[in-house]
């Protein structure tokens, strides 16, 4: 793959941009699997290997550090060799871990090898967006967004897919089978995206950029350090519900396939979230939409201390997810705007890093409360403090920075 061709700036925005976009979003679908696959099996690995709930925490948090290594790493490679090699690298990650994983005896290697499916599922993660962020420049914000959405139709879909085997084969058939089907599907999907990104001629857009940081006393270091810490912020509050509603659902009785729905119900909402913020980040900013989202984010987690009846579970799950789908991918946007392009893998793949290790601590931090107090009540409590302080930081963005022009005027 060492003679792939080269988009031309006629691609930008157009057919061939497009239908990267839906190669993206299928790659993303299909090895996102990476991140929510353990979700689902906490409660039988927990009763198998006989953990309590924060050791039972510890395969995700490993999964997403995972994860988090992998943006960084893969992201850094994707800026000098095109995104081929990070992506075929993720998908012999995702083979071997699910195959390994599913022969291990004990809670430390299976964490370890989480580690690994984490890593890989990387490559379909920052990568693709930051790729794609090349290929687009008027409807940036909704490409990103929908790359993006690849993570959260994972999260969606394979919940389900999951109980046509897990219930009746258990959780280790189960793995076996999601590794195979990464290998057999995402390899010849790599294969179509095989060209380069336009030639980047953003000069002027740079030189702005960085003018605009001047004029607010900040250096691209410095905003990259303020949109890590809001990045760990909000997603410490994300990952409360993301990572133990099916926890929380056997805990109240309901079971693993209620507590799957509504995993699936929550990422479902999040998938339209996410779309409907990439097409506002169009027209008023990333860092809008990012503080948009992440006010409804904590107004609707503190909806679930009071609710938790079945019913007003999948409610307040649905609504969950439509407030803080597009958070995430808002901080890719916010790099393109604010940051310079050539670095985009790099800074993308840092920020949502960040993201990542948030989701880490907080699905551990939320298991370790619960094992200190019984409930997940002053889990919740937590969460909303974090996303407290991601608010504060983007405030600070918006009032000190203000909103970039848009790259096309």
């Amino acid at each position: 793959m060492s003679s792939s061709p080269q988009g031309t700036p006629a691609d930008i925005d157009g057919r061939r941009a497009w239908l990267r976009l839906v190669a993206c979003m299928v790659l993303g679908t299909i090895g996102s699997v990476g991140m929510w696959s353990i979700v689902v099996v906490l409660p039988a690995v927990q009763a198998e290997f006989g953990v309590t709930r924060g050791d039972a925490s510890l395969p995700y948090t490993l999964t997403m550090l995972g994860f988090a290594s992998g943006n960084v790493l893969l992201g850094r490679i994707m800026d000098r060799t095109g995104v081929i090699p990070p992506l075929l690298a993720g998908i012999v990650c995702l083979a071997a871990g699910y195959a390994l994983a599913a022969t291990v005896g004990s809670i430390v290697p299976f964490a370890i090898l989480q580690g690994v499916i984490g890593f890989g599922a990387a490559a379909t993660f920052s990568p693709l967006i930051a790729d794609l962020s090349h290929w687009f420049r008027r409807r940036r914000g909704i490409a990103v967004a929908a790359a993006a959405t690849g993570n959260y139709i994972a999260g969606a879909v394979w919940p389900l897919a999951m109980q046509l085997t897990l219930p009746a084969h258990g959780w280790r058939v189960t793995y076996l089978a999601i590794g195979a089907t990464c290998l057999l599907l995402m390899t010849p999907l790599a294969a179509k995206l095989r060209a380069r990104p336009p030639p980047i001629a953003g000069a002027a857009e740079a030189a702005a950029q960085a003018s605009r940081l001047s004029a607010a006393g900040l250096t691209p270091r410095s905003l990259q350090v303020l949109l890590s810490i809001a990045g760990l912020g909000c997603c410490v509050a994300m990952s409360m519900p993301q990572v133990h509603i099916v926890a929380y659902c056997v805990d109240l009785g309901f079971g693993v396939a209620r507590g799957s729905e509504m995993l699936a119900l929550m990422l479902a909402g999040g998938v339209i979230s996410r779309l409907a913020s990439g097409f506002l980040a169009d027209h008023i900013g990333g860092a809008r939409v990012l503080l948009l989202g992440s006010v409804l984010q904590g107004l609707s987690l503190a909806a679930y201390i009071p609710f938790n009846g079945l019913a007003s579970l999948y409610v307040v799950s649905a609504v969950f997810g439509l407030s803080q789908g597009g958070i995430v991918p808002s901080y890719a946007i916010i790099v393109r705007e604010y940051l310079p392009a050539r670095e985009a893998g790099r800074r993308v793949g840092i920020v949502m890093t960040m993201t990542i290790i948030g989701m880490a601590l907080g699905g551990w931090l939320s298991g370790a409360i619960y094992d200190a107090t019984g409930s997940y009540r002053a889990a919740f409590l937590n969460g909303i403090a974090w996303n407290v302080l991601n608010i504060l930081i983007v405030l600070f963005i918006l009032f000190s920075v203000g909103r970039p022009r848009p790259a096309y005027q």
